[in-house]
C-alpha cells in the first residue's frame, strides 16, 4: 500500500516508538519517524507529503520530545496531539495498554488485546 493511500499518519521520534504503535494498531496507519529532530527541508517535504491527511502526533513526554511537539503544532496546527502519561516519559517504553488507550481516544482503531486489564 502506497504512503498516499493511508488517510491517518501519526508522527513520532523513533523506531522503537514506529515498532510499539504498529503492534497496537488494527488500522492502516502511517508511521512517520522524525528520528528526533526536524529541519526545514524535511519539514517542506513532510508538509507537502502529508497535505490533506489526518496528522497525530505522538511524542515522548521530556524535553526533546515537547521541543519537537511545539515545532509540529507550527508546522501542522491541524494536527491532533496525542499525549502519553509524563510518568512513562517515552512512547517506547509506555505500556501497551496506556498507549491503546491513548490512540483508542483518538479514534485509531486499536487491537482489543491490548484493552485488557490482567
Amino acid at each position: 500500500m502506497n504512503i498516499e493511500d493511508q488517510r491517518k499518519v501519526i508522527i513520532v521520534e523513533g523506531t522503537t516508538d514506529k515498532r510499539k504503535i504498529q503492534t497496537i494498531i488494527k488500522e492502516p496507519v502511517d508511521i512517520i519517524c522524525t528520528n528526533g529532530t526536524v529541519g526545514t527541508s524535511k519539514l517542506d517535504e513532510l508538509a507537502e507529503m502529508l497535505d490533506l491527511r489526518e496528522i497525530y502526533v505522538l511524542v515522548d513526554a521530556d524535553e526533546a520530545g515537547e521541543k519537537l511537539r511545539r515545532l509540529l503544532k507550527r508546522e501542522f496546527p491541524q494536527a491532533e496531539h496525542l499525549y502519553i502519561d509524563r510518568s512513562y516519559r517515552e512512547v517506547a517504553t509506555a505500556p501497551s495498554q496506556h498507549l491503546a488507550s491513548v490512540l483508542l481516544g483518538a479514534d485509531i482503531s486499536v487491537f482489543t488485546d491490548y484493552l485488557r486489564t490482567n
